[in-house]
Formats: structure tokens, C-alpha cells, sequence
């Protein structure tokens, strides 16, 4: 989850409670918000970051945190494409004037993601190397940060899904037109990271499995995607959805993504994450017993309770260790 709280990409101590609380709490693993691999990749001036090495100090005190407290560090590496140069959402998420310290987007083709806003730059060849750079020195920034696990963000209208959708994706060179063309930067990307990483450390990748519009990205795509995927090295599919154009229609209930997960699990193989109104114990639990997915991943519950690791295991009737400094709380 976002937290729109750093000041040039760094993080601080407000990451530093965010996270460190999650894992106190009991959560097995911490991702954190989208780190932009670069300045012109934020959603907003208030992004975290990785773009510099000046950003791994703090970071890496972040990491140690986590691992002290039994967790694993992981962190989200994204660009935010067209969806770039915009207001922390308490000030309106409205596009930045150039008044306000506006900057250039970047997109596969020149469309805005809504009406009205300023269009953003097709990219060039040259523009895409670059991006593929700035993904590589990110990861290499991430392992010496200490982040066990590293996440590419392909999902909700940022740059990478902006590739992969037909809604946002008009180009007629090698990244562009057909399936193969439009996954071409997530694939280069990929296999880039995994070659940083090695072969022992997890690779995830976050899915918008479907675009929720008629003629965009597909709940297919996604499967034919992830087979493609997990023979380059991805360990596991982080299955959202939508985010890439503003007339999808999401029908939303509790649990609601849960059959993209299932689905991704069961036609391909590759393990997968089930996210999105996950807010129970009841809930995580039957979806891990029922095969749908092998990982709850919970962002707007652990805002609610950063312990809810913790009192899921007391509900669940099983004894986990506490930080020791709570101990005297257990019972």
C-alpha cells in the first residue's frame, strides 16, 4: 500500500513503523508500497524510491527490522507510466500543474488514462532501454538493501500493464500489435531480474488479470502470460486485476479476485497470491485449504490490524511465537 510519505524516493521512519509493525504483527512476509526505479516513474512526488544508491541506507535498517522480527523483507519495484505526475490522493490525485513541479509520463502510446488529463509521451526505443536499465540497477539496489524477495508491479494502468493491455498499448514496433509484442518488456524485464538475482531467491510478478473492459486484457492472457512467465524464472503470480482504463465495471463482493488466483493456479502450475477484500480468517483460510491460492497477501486489512496475523493464529487455535517483548499479552 502506498504511503506517499517520502521526500525525493527516500524512505523514513514512518516506513520504518509501517513496516516493522506488519511484521511484529506476524505477518510471514512484507512487501513494501511501489519503490519507482525512477523519478519520472512515481505516481507522485511522495513515492518511495530506488532510483539512487543514496536510497539503500535506510532501506537496508528497514530490512534488518523485518528479518529481526522473523518476517521476510520484499520489496515492489514499478513504474507508474501514464498514471505519473500526480497528487498524493489526500490532496486530490489530480494531475500536477507545472506550477506544482509537474513532469513528463511516459506510455507505450500517447494516450492519457482519463479525459482530460495532459497526454503522456509515446516512448521511444531509446525511451525503453532506459526503463529496462532502471529496472536492473533497482534490483541490484534491492539485494543490497536486503530484500529477499523482489516484485515487479505489472498490474492496476502502470507501465507495464500499459504494455501488455490492447486498451493502452497502440504501437506497430516489436512491443506493440500481437500478444507476444505487448508482453515482450515485462518478459526483458523478468529475465534481467532473475539473471541479478540468481536462481535461489523468489521472483513474483503482480497481474492485473483482467482489464474488466471489453477488448482490453484478459482472465485467458493472463494464463497463456503466466505459463510464459514461469519458464523465465517467475516463482509466483500476484493475481489483481483492473486499474488500466477508467470504464471497467468490477463487481465488487469479498473475495472477489480470488478466482483469478484459482484459475492461474490450476491452468498453469505457477503458485499464486490471492488478494482483494481478504478480511477474515475464515476467509484466508478456506482459500488456502481449498487450493485456490498459496499466499493471502493483505494490504487494507493489515491498515486495519497490523496484528491480524497474530489474532488469526489465536482465533485458528494455533500457538505462534510472540515478540518477546509482548509476550506478557499472549494469554
Amino acid at each position: 500500500m502506498c504511503q506517499y510519505s517520502s521526500t525525493d524516493g527516500f524512505a523514513n521512519d514512518w516506513h520504518l513503523v509501517h513496516l516493522g509493525s506488519r511484521a511484529v504483527g506476524g505477518a510471514a512476509l512484507i512487501i513494501t508500497e511501489a519503490a519507482a526505479v525512477s523519478p519520472e516513474g512515481r505516481i507522485s512526488p511522495g513515492d518511495l524510491g530506488l532510483w539512487k544508491d543514496e536510497h539503500i541506507d535506510f532501506l537496508k535498517r528497514i530490512t534488518v527490522f523485518i528479518e529481526a522480527n522473523d518476517a521476510v523483507p520484499g520489496i515492489q519495484l514499478a513504474h507508474a507510466g501514464r498514471k505519473a505526475s500526480h497528487h498524493v490522493p489526500w490532496k486530490g490525485n489530480k494531475s500536477l500543474t507545472a506550477e506544482e513541479g509537474a513532469w513528463e509520463a511516459f506510455a507505450p502510446s500517447a494516450l492519457p488514462h482519463t479525459v482530460g488529463e495532459p497526454w503522456p509521451k509515446a516512448m521511444t526505443t531509446e525511451d525503453i532501454e532506459k526503463v529496462k536499465n532502471d529496472f536492473a540497477s533497482a534490483v541490484k539496489r534491492s539485494l543490497l538493501a536486503g530484500f529477499k524477495i523482489i516484485e515487479i508491479h505489472a498490474a492496476h494502468g502502470y507501465l507495464l500493464n500499459e504494455f501488455l493491455s490492447p486498451l493502452s498499448n497502440l504501437r506497430t514496433d516489436e512491443y506493440g500489435g500481437s500478444f507476444e509484442n505487448r508482453i515482450r518488456l515485462l518478459l526483458e524485464i523478468v529475465t534481467g531480474t532473475r539473471k541479478i538475482m540468481g536462481e535461489t531467491l523468489p521472483l513474483f510478478v503482480r497481474l492485473s488479470v483482467t482489464d474488466w473492459v471489453a477488448g482490453g486484457w484478459t482472465e485467458d492472457d493472463s494464463v497463456a502470460l503466466a505459463k510464459i512467465l514461469k519458464q523465465h524464472g517467475v516463482d509466483l503470480i500476484d493475481c489483481s486485476s483492473g486499474g488500466n482504463s477508467p470504464q471497467q465495471k468490477i463487481p465488487l463482493a469479498p473475495m472477489y479476485q480470488v478466482p483469478f488466483s484459482q484459475k492461474l493456479k490450476k491452468e498453469t502450475g505457477i503458485l499464486t497470491g490471492a488478494v482483494g477484500l481478504i478480511t477474515t480468517t475464515t476467509q484466508a483460510k478456506g482459500i488456502v485449504n481449498d487450493e485456490q491460492a498459496d499466499l493471502i497477501i493483505l494490504a487494507r486489512q493489515l491498515l486495519r490490524d497490523p496484528y491480524f496475523a497474530l489474532h488469526a493464529a489465536k482465533e485458528s487455535g494455533e500457538d505462534v511465537a510472540w515478540p518477546v517483548q509482548y509476550d506478557r499479552a499472549k494469554k
